[in-house]
């Protein structure tokens, strides 16, 4: 037996608002639309993980959900010019990441990150 996926569930009234952010934005595809629920991805095969936190690091609350990208700077700028405030960073953290936190539709706290 092994986990295929995981697969994060946002609750919200508006499902269509989540377009702006999660596929006009970050790029995402939309993979699935029901009309009651919307599942954004990227059709490549994924790694499948799960983090359970205290904190953010370095002082930052623990985020709803972590994404990771290829060209952070590209991503922080869609965000900005998108109307997105973006909460925290972007910041060089000493674990090696690049990140910066910003808040999507529903309020949830995003960790959008690149390895350097």
């Amino acid at each position: 037996m092994s986990v295929r996926r995981i697969i994060a569930n946002i609750a919200t009234p508006d499902v269509a608002s989540a377009k702006r952010f999660y596929q006009d934005v970050l790029g995402l595809e939309l993979l699935m639309d029901h009309g009651w629920i919307q599942t954004f991805g990227n059709p490549v095969q994924m790694s499948v993980q799960l983090s359970v936190a205290a904190e953010g690091g370095s002082g930052t609350p623990v985020p709803d959900l972590s994404i990771e990208v290829d060209d952070l700077d590209a991503v922080h700028e869609r965000m900005r010019s998108a109307g997105f405030v973006v909460e925290y960073g972007p910041v060089d953290e000493p674990w090696g990441v690049r990140r910066f936190y910003v808040r999507d539709p529903f309020g949830k706290l995003v960790n959008v990150l690149e390895h350097r």
